[in-house]
């Protein structure tokens, strides 16, 4: 009689899928930024494979490329019932659907507060339009927190949240709390990390100057490193900026990543529009009109004197964590930023440069001005410490914990006092994209066309 051996055993190793509605290549946004560099941080431990809805000119020894199509993604089916397994952003009932039924470990990556962003990106929408999408994003949300078996967010303020809405669910019940009062096998802080290597040196011509060479050689470059979404306040920059040009006559603002989609469409004309009608553009503000590739970022970042990032005060921004300021971390550039979210409070608590309370323009202007004066150096000690805090293998400690446990523990929905029970109205939702998802899905993807928001 020869023991039973699982097809687990046979392969020694794990397999792993992860999933990202975002183009990896080049040019990437946050999401795909994120799924890639767990990719690897998974790779020493596990087989890893990455599925993306578009693949660019990219490889990778260490991880297996997937591409699909998200309106029809069949493709991916037989990629999720073969996964021990698998990590994405809440998803849309097709995909969703089959990671329940896959008898793999789901991990859902909640670092994103997707709901609140949906309310800011169809604000110019009809009513009703805003509300269905509203719906669909909480929907997706839900479907995530009832069938997950584990969840990551970016900060301890992200885990509240999320630990309220569980609640809220009744999703935290006797047994789930008993197993562990703290929650945390349940949910952990993973955030958005650096490269464990240092920043590359300054290295040849500045790329800032060559894209725009109305700058001069001894201007002050202060970065707005990242794309203008319209949950950020770039006028409020732009507003600044013609109050200090008097004191530093030298510095000149840059907007890194100046897009026309229409995620950013609203808030980049507003921008340009206010330097135009202060004197500024062209001549201390400045749009740089391409995606900086991943790859090049840190040049960018190194050629600068200070970045800037701004941005109106709401619930998105209470829960938000800006990605764009870990770069400037990583690459010791200072930073001047709205106060309100985690790594506001941290710049301003360890130095890192300054915070101000959101719509003071004259408070940013004279932030930006005592910051430049300082000189970057004043601020590379500190800068480098907290840098070093982040780097990807560190901060993805949890989600190795998670993928490398023992049998996975049933959905949460299982493990609270109810079983998994849609309300009315969800369950319409569910039927109607199942029904017509391809058009849906569609639909939604150019409304948003890109959920990137921090990364250039």
């Amino acid at each position: 009689m020869f023991p039973v051996v699982s097809p687990q055993t046979l392969r020694s190793r794990l397999r792993v899928l992860l999933i990202t509605l975002d183009r990896v290549g080049e040019q990437m946004t946050g999401p795909a930024i994120r799924c890639w560099e767990l990719a690897h941080v998974l790779s020493p431990h596990v087989d890893v494979t990455l599925a993306t809805v578009a693949l660019g000119p990219l490889s990778s020894p260490d991880v297996e490329l997937l591409e699909f199509a998200a309106h029809s993604p069949g493709a991916l089916h037989e990629h999720i019932m073969r996964a021990d397994a698998i990590i994405a952003q809440p998803q849309w009932p097709v995909i969703s659907g089959w990671m329940h039924r896959s008898g793999a470990r789901v991990i859902y990556d909640l670092y994103d507060p997707e709901a609140f962003e949906t309310i800011e990106l169809f604000a110019d929408r009809r009513p009703l339009e805003r509300r269905l999408w509203v719906e669909l994003t909480l929907d997706r949300l839900q479907d995530a927190l009832r069938g997950g078996h584990h969840f990551l967010c970016a900060s301890e303020k992200q885990r509240d949240l999320w630990l309220g809405a569980m609640y809220g669910q009744r999703l935290i019940g006797a047994t789930a709390y008993d197993r562990d009062p703290s929650f945390r096998s349940v949910i952990d802080v993973v955030p958005f990390g650096l490269p464990a290597k240092a920043a590359p040196a300054t290295a040849g011509e500045s790329p800032i100057r060559a894209a725009l060479p109305a700058i001069g050689p001894d201007d002050e470059i202060v970065l707005w490193n990242g794309g203008i979404w319209n949950w950020l306040d770039p006028v409020g920059a732009v507003r600044a900026f013609a109050l200090l040009r008097a004191r530093r006559p030298r510095a000149r603002l840059v907007f890194m990543g100046a897009s026309d989609l229409p995620a950013a469409r609203r808030a980049t004309q507003a921008a340009r529009a206010e330097a135009r009608e202060s004197g500024q553009l062209d001549r201390t503000v400045f749009f740089n009109d391409r995606w900086v590739p991943y790859a090049e970022r840190a040049q960018w970042l190194r050629h600068a004197a200070c970045a800037v990032a701004t941005h109106r005060e709401h619930l998105e921004t209470r829960f938000a964590f800006r990605t764009r300021l870990l770069d400037c971390f990583w690459t010791g550039l200072p930073v001047v930023c709205t106060a309100g979210d985690e790594l506001a409070d941290r710049v301003q608590r360890e130095r890192l440069g300054e915070a101000v309370a959101p719509g003071d323009d004259t408070a940013l202007a004279a932030a930006l001005e005592r910051v430049l004066a300082a000189g970057r150096a004043s601020y590379a000690s500190a800068l480098e410490t907290v840098a070093a805090e982040y780097a990807w293998p560190r901060v993805a400690a949890p989600l190795v914990d998670f993928v490398l446990d023992g049998p996975p523990p049933g959905p949460l929905a299982s493990r609270g006092r109810r079983a998994w029970r849609r309300e009315s109205g969800h369950q319409l939702r569910s039927v109607a994209y199942g029904l017509s998802h391809d058009a849906i899905y569609r639909a939604f993807a150019i409304g948003r066309r890109v959920r990137g928001r921090d990364k250039p």
